[in-house]
């Protein structure tokens, strides 16, 4: 009788507490993550197998990013002319990137009308195409083709991965299941090094080094067919059985009750973006996003912090590290550079770690000031290195080995630095949008991030000929100042909210306090129910 009694009243605590939810979201204040589900704090293998699955996509990014390096120094006279020009490795490198900006711009918002599982499976497929046409390539234009196809294929990719990874994840592991994703991009990175040195000795090696990005693209293409639609894009088309499956999987350890209530809140908080959805056409919603503040705010903080990302220089060093360690002396620039890309590797596993602890904002504050002393202190070294060849990098020249080293050591700064902060966290940008410009925004935020990395890749030579590598070093150090002080007064922390929650803190100006005030609110609201909830146990 008295355990009758229990679950009557777990029951009529559930619905009051699905009123209350419901109330609250109505007067936007809460979401779906107020429900406490058991266990919720661990991650089940259902969700670490989704993410994985789905982080290949990033795997291909950071692959592609780094296999160009090895390639460029390799290639030789195999595309005709018996040397690549300063010009030529810029226009293969920065094909993939114009491909990437034109990917990532159609693709969040072909991910709105199809959902994000499909998006990522036509990104196989252009990968799998363009790493193929890259092997067996035999001209310098066919080269540049190839690779602004394979860069169809990372944009989409790059966009649509993390934001398919957050509409799957527990709202208080969200930060760092994104994080796997960029883990992802890094570990393809040290692969693309390990396998740019084991063929670099190889003759037409290169090619290897290409085409064997079709394999993890073509293992993504079979997985797919077994992941899940997204619950929100679910709920959107009202397909609700399939939404509380995937939730319940998600919440392994959870009550049937407590999942039932997780879908109905969810439900409840995407309702109006539905609504705007269903009855909105797509430029409609590209005008919402502009001129609605709410949402121009979220697309200022997602298109901002992409545009720091690129414009810090970082993935010139990517793409171009092979390139400048052997300028600079170093008898095996490929390993060298196998050093800074295992540096980005390893300070992405502490991000991994404690982004949802310390926070966003926090991370990104304290970790941009490293970048900045490392990008100084190569500046000064590159000074002092080509003093004797008039500022400028000259080829075959013996520079000092000391000053090689202190680049050396400035570059690990700088990359450990980025690689705990804005590696990954401009990657969180899904989290700053209502579910009905979710897939606009961050195809705006995703064009921003290539935008840049087409600007910096396409002008990093020309720009050390103009300037000198210590005067673009330099440069490039005065922007991530910029970019500090924008996150500074822009950067909200979005950390242990909510996605329907996180585009609440935006009602009056970038959310920087009122981050701090619901995230306290929220946290007060959390102890209260397990206050109650042990209480009625104890009862």
């Amino acid at each position: 009788m008295d355990n009758a009694s229990n679950g009557d009243e777990k029951r009529n605590h559930d619905a009051q507490l699905y009123e209350d939810i419901s109330g609250a979201v109505a007067s936007g204040e809460i979401s779906e993550a107020l429900v406490v589900a058991e266990g919720e704090d661990r991650t089940t293998w259902f969700v670490w197998l989704l993410v994985a699955c789905a982080s290949i996509s990033g795997l291909l990014f950071g692959y592609d990013t780094g296999v160009i390096s090895g390639a460029l120094v390799t290639i030789g006279g195999d595309l005709g002319p018996a040397e690549l020009s300063s010009a030529q490795k810029e226009l293969i490198t920065s094909a993939t990137t114009l491909g990437a900006l034109l990917g990532g711009l159609v693709a969040g918002m072909l991910s709105d009308f199809v959902g994000r599982r499909p998006v990522l499976g036509i990104a196989d497929v252009i990968f799998i195409a363009g790493a193929i046409g890259q092997a067996v390539c035999h001209t310098v234009w066919s080269m540049i083709g190839c690779r602004f196809l394979i860069g169809v294929g990372v944009g989409v990719a790059a966009c649509v991965a993390p934001l398919y990874i957050q509409e799957l994840s527990p709202t208080r592991l969200r930060g760092r299941m994104v994080v796997v994703n960029v883990v992802a991009i890094t570990g393809g990175q040290v692969v693309a090094y390990g396998i740019d040195a084991g063929f670099e000795k190889v003759s037409g090696g290169w090619r290897w080094m290409v085409g064997l990005g079709a394999v993890p693209a073509a293992v993504q293409f079979l997985v797919l067919f077994f992941l899940p639609e997204s619950p929100r894009i679910m709920i959107r088309r009202e397909n609700f059985g399939s939404a509380r499956a995937t939730m319940a999987k998600i919440y392994a350890y959870a009550t049937p009750e407590q999942v039932d209530l997780k879908v109905k809140t969810l439900a409840a908080a995407v309702k109006q973006s539905v609504e705007i959805t269903n009855s909105t056409t797509l430029l409609q919603r590209v005008r919402l996003i502009l001129m609605d503040p709410i949402n121009r705010r979220a697309l200022i903080v997602g298109c901002g912090m992409q545009a720091f990302q690129q414009l810090c220089g970082f993935n010139t060093l990517m793409y171009y590290s092979a390139t400048l360690f052997k300028e600079i002396g170093f008898d095996q620039p490929t390993a060298v550079g196998l050093i800074v890309s295992g540096t980005n590797f390893i300070f992405t596993l502490i991000a991994l770690k404690y982004i949802d602890i310390i926070g966003r904002r926090k991370i990104m504050i304290w970790s941009a000031p490293g970048m900045i002393l490392g990008l100084v202190l190569a500046s000064v070294a590159f000074h002092f290195l080509t003093r004797k060849t008039g500022g400028l990098l000259v080829d075959g020249t013996q520079y000092s080995t000391t000053w090689s080293a202190i680049v050396l050591l400035a570059m690990i700064l700088y990359v450990a630095s980025y690689a705990t902060g804005l590696g990954n966290i401009p990657w969180q940008q899904g989290e700053l949008f209502g579910l009905e410009v979710r897939g606009i925004g961050t195809s705006l935020a995703t064009t921003t991030n290539w935008a840049g990395n087409l600007l910096i890749g396409a002008t990093y030579l020309s720009l050390m000929d103009a300037i000198t590598p210590a005067g673009a070093f330099g440069f490039y150090a005065g922007l991530c100042l910029l970019g500090w002080i924008f996150c500074l007064c822009c950067f909200p922390e979005t950390a242990g909210l909510s996605l329907e929650e996180v585009r609440l803190i935006f009602r009056n100006g970038f959310g920087i306090r009122e981050s701090q005030r619901l995230r306290r609110d929220k946290q007060a609201m959390l102890l209260g129910e397990k206050a109650e909830k042990a209480q009625s146990e104890k009862v």
